[in-house]
């Protein structure tokens, strides 16, 4: 009991805040402030996950025809770039039907606190028949810190 108690101690001591260093990010797995131009509302919001999923959000009042749902989708990493996709669906703003789905894939890569690459958008009907693309979109990201 008294070696339990010790080493409870020890991890304690060794995970105090105060005495921690931060490393450089050398990793994707984080949240993101993503500018990507031309997309018909630029900003977004990117979060990597370890388990491989990307998450991507922006305003769904910035695109005045459709509302979009949030990407969802996954990535790797290959050859030292980030690469993935994602999916979104889209629904008409005034009849509220199903529309299509767009989908953005990207290679990107990671210096410290900023991504930088190319995604590429393409957009399907409810049928599932292309009808958009595929556009470039440069894509621009800078890790979500704390102060």
């Amino acid at each position: 009991m008294r070696y339990l108690a010790t080493l409870i101690a020890v991890l304690v001591a060794l995970t105090d805040a105060s005495s921690l260093t931060v490393a450089p990010h050398k990793s994707v797995v984080d949240a993101w402030i993503v500018r990507q131009a031309g997309a018909p509302f630029p900003m977004h919001m990117y979060v990597f996950s370890a388990d491989g999923t990307v998450h991507q959000a922006n305003p769904d009042a910035g695109n005045p025809r459709t509302s979009d749902s949030d990407g969802k989708g996954i990535w790797i990493m290959r050859n030292g770039k980030v690469m993935g996709k994602w999916v979104e669906l889209s629904a008409d703003r005034a009849t509220h039907r199903y529309i299509g789905r767009g989908e953005l894939s990207f290679e990107l890569v990671l210096a410290g606190d900023r991504l930088t690459g190319m995604s590429s958008f393409v957009g399907f009907d409810a049928e599932g028949t292309q009808t958009t693309g595929p556009i470039a979109v440069p894509f621009e990201g800078t890790r979500v810190t704390l102060p």
